[in-house]
């Protein structure tokens, strides 16, 4: 009788953590090794960029990454800019449609835009490269 109790509170405290498990939701990924303009994304606010860099050259690398509104071209901010390996989270609250403008020299990359709650947005801080607003 008391494992079955047990058992009830177990899977009960597993469904609680599963229906709070991150509602983050990947909105757009963007990959590459050289410099371009990606697609542009519609996201709301508030929403977090996801990145990371690497390379096989890590002495010769270096990366910037500009987030910019897709409708007007205006540079919004600077995502990133470094020029050794890495990763990092950006969270940005602001709403509308963007792209990222991506200047790499012998660097892969990795972008991801990833959707939040106003809860989850509370829990980000600032993690990883050198950012402007």
């Amino acid at each position: 009788m008391m494992n079955r109790i047990a058992r009830v509170f177990v899977l009960l405290a597993l469904f609680a953590a599963a229906g709070n498990a991150g509602a983050e939701t990947l909105v757009r990924e963007f990959s590459g090794s050289r410099s371009l303009d990606t697609a542009a994304f519609e996201v709301r606010a508030p929403w977090l960029i996801d990145w990371r860099v690497n390379s096989d050259f890590p002495q010769a690398m270096g990366i910037a990454v500009a987030l910019v509104d897709a409708g007007t071209g205006v540079h919004k901010g600077r995502v990133l800019k470094t020029k050794s390996p890495g990763n990092g989270v950006r969270l940005i609250d602001e709403s509308g449609s963007f792209r990222f403008k991506v200047d790499a020299a012998v660097a892969n990359w990795r972008l991801k835009v990833i959707q939040l709650t106003e809860e989850e947005a509370e829990l980000y801080t600032p993690v990883g490269g050198e950012a402007d607003s």
